[in-house]
């Protein structure tokens, strides 16, 4: 166990003894929502992998100290500092340790912590990944590289739809990472079911998604996998409102010179605005629905 990692008392439980456990980010939570609908989100996505027989372990940097797992207090804490809490990804996390600072994890960075932890499945969102006109910016999400090196698989509604799906895909193939899409034909775009671009591979039930990870890592396959869940129809979008609403806030971001981690949060807040609060319900559903299933892939992972 690293030197600077701290569990949680429920999480070091479950892993002692060979429980289910489920990461869980808290960028979400600092800059994904406002407060206080960030706190009780992160509280109530918990309560959906425990309800589906998992252990919940939020994943952030407190006072310069890894946390798999964080208490109510804690969540709540993170929910109401928000902006002011940093966003650390992989190049971050250094430099937040060393100065005793608190951040917020991003995907790539919750990945190194779960993996630290011994933590095999982790739920989120949406994954990061090449933006729009990355081919002048080189904007390219550092979760595309961790997906290719550390050992968690991601479930997820997908990439999020500010993101260009068709090169995300290609980046993730050439790092060689499994992505295959629960129930669907085609990869999710985060607020939609459908993106027009077809799964790499489909699977039907949790348990053959457990044994093709078995597998992978058993053969030494290094890196992670994508499990994308699409959003139940009943909480999509229009796609047509979407694409507009995230067309109008690419323009406004570029306007602006929003850049690097900024962009994300720039887009998804921008969305939110433009849809009347309707991508934030959206997300909210999403996140649940990914929760389940990763608890579900957690305990079938458990029996192998």
């Amino acid at each position: 166990m690293n030197a600077y990692l701290d569990l949680g008392p429920e999480v070091r439980s479950a892993l002692e003894r060979g429980k289910p456990v489920v990461a869980l980010e808290s960028t979400i939570i600092s800059h994904g929502m406002p407060y206080p609908r960030n706190a009780e989100t992160a509280l109530a996505v918990e309560k959906v992998v425990r309800d589906a027989g998992a252990v919940p372990a939020t994943i952030a940097i407190l006072g310069g100290r890894l946390k798999a797992g964080l208490s109510e207090q804690q969540i709540r804490r993170l929910g109401e500092l928000g902006h002011a809490v940093a966003k650390v990804s992989r190049r971050d996390i250094a430099g937040i340790v060393a100065s005793g600072a608190d951040g917020a994890t991003t995907v790539a960075a919750t990945m190194i912590i779960a993996a630290m932890a011994g933590i095999k499945v982790f739920a989120t969102g949406g994954i990061g990944g090449v933006h729009r006109g990355a081919e002048s910016s080189m904007d390219v999400s550092a979760d595309l590289d961790e997906l290719g090196r550390t050992d968690v698989a991601v479930v997820c509604a997908g990439a999020k739809s500010i993101l260009d799906i068709d090169k995300t895909l290609e980046y993730l193939e050439t790092k060689g990472v499994p992505v295959l899409v629960y129930r669907g034909d085609e990869f999710p775009a985060f607020y939609t079911s459908k993106s027009g671009v077809p799964a790499g591979s489909r699977m039907e039930e949790a348990s053959a998604i457990a044994a093709m990870l078995k597998a992978k890592w058993a053969l030494g396959l290094a890196g992670g996998a994508v499990i994308a869940n699409p959003i139940p129809a009943e909480h999509e979008m229009d796609s047509a409102v979407i694409n507009a609403a995230i067309d109008r806030a690419v323009a406004e971001a570029a306007e602006r010179g929003v850049r690097g981690k900024e962009v994300t949060p720039f887009l998804l807040a921008r969305v939110k605005d433009l849809t009347g609060g309707d991508s934030l319900e959206s997300n909210i559903a999403l996140v649940k629905n990914n929760a389940r299933l990763a608890a579900e892939i957690a305990l079938e992972y458990a029996k192998l």
